[in-house]
């Protein structure tokens, strides 16, 4: 059975279009996170976090402003791998 990949296209604060693979989608206080790996592995290998807004049946990802967030939903993370 094949694989299905979800690629994402964004913007980047240079105006820059990058794609990503979404790796997988957290649920933390209430609200949607993705994570994505860079499709151009020369780029980067690493996984990017950003925020899932909806605004009604359309998506955007947004990039987490708030350093507090951000290091509350990555140590979330870390937890999570550190169980499995």
């Amino acid at each position: 059975m094949e694989k299905t990949v979800n690629v994402i296209e964004t913007v980047d604060e240079n105006g820059n279009s990058v794609k990503f693979e979404l790796f997988n989608i957290i649920n933390f206080e209430g609200k949607d996170y993705a994570l994505l790996l860079p499709v151009d592995k020369e780029q980067s290998e690493e996984l990017v976090l950003m925020e899932i807004m909806k605004n009604g049946e359309d998506y955007s990802f947004a990039s987490i402003e708030d350093d507090d967030e951000f290091e509350r939903v990555s140590d979330y993370i870390e937890n999570l791998e550190d169980e499995e």
